[in-house]
């Protein structure tokens, strides 16, 4: 690469990126870099599936990685990823507000497989567009990353719509669904009753 295209290259580095979405463009500030480099590994996750695990210590406050994919429409990922009733929800969408989400499907990273927890070490924090993943407290090595969904369904949560959405966290304040009320705080599930002692 010459001298010329060099600085022309950095020129157009230090420009505002845009990034195609479907048809539309939607502009990316060149100040907000990609997620820092803190040593991260999926793997077979005891909660759900695959998850996260911190490789070193993570310190509270610190950013530790951008969720990225390809952002689309709310309207082209219902057609592409259809809700079928009765049946367990699994996508890798990020809702970012109510016309875009990021399909981690596409273009994703290691941030996808990050798991809910409704008792999280981590929170997603949404800066000009873009999806990042924040440490709430201190998080040691081997430690499986969590941040709590949050889900919320349009209408009044069901036993049935709750069962959909499982919650495999195991945590002992698991509210035993991904998802929470629509108004409000999120609830935790009701205890199951209390056996009365044989005479």
């Amino acid at each position: 690469m010459t001298e010329r295209q060099s600085a022309a290259s950095r020129r157009k580095r230090s420009r505002t990126s845009r990034a195609r979405l479907n048809g539309a463009e939607e502009a990316i500030p060149a100040h907000l870099d990609s997620s820092p480099a803190i040593k991260l590994r999926v793997a077979r996750s005891p909660r759900h599936g695959r998850g996260v695990f911190a490789l070193e210590p993570i310190r509270k406050g610190a950013r530790i990685i951008e969720y990225k994919g390809k952002r689309v429409r709310w309207s082209w990922a219902s057609r592409q990823y259809p809700d079928v009733e009765g049946e367990p929800t699994h996508t890798f969408l990020f809702e970012l507000d109510d016309d875009w989400v990021i399909d981690a499907n596409q273009q994703g990273n290691e941030a996808r497989w990050i798991n809910h927890s409704c008792s999280p070490n981590c929170r997603a924090v949404n800066e000009e567009g873009r999806i990042y993943i924040e440490a709430i407290r201190a998080i040691k090595p081997g430690e499986e990353l969590g941040y709590d969904y949050n889900i919320r369904l349009p209408e009044r949560l069901t036993p049935t719509q709750k069962k959909r959405w499982p919650c495999y966290c195991g945590a002992r304040t698991c509210r035993g669904t991904l998802l929470v009320p629509k108004y409000g705080k999120p609830t935790l599930p009701a205890r199951a009753p209390r056996r009365a002692s044989k005479p």
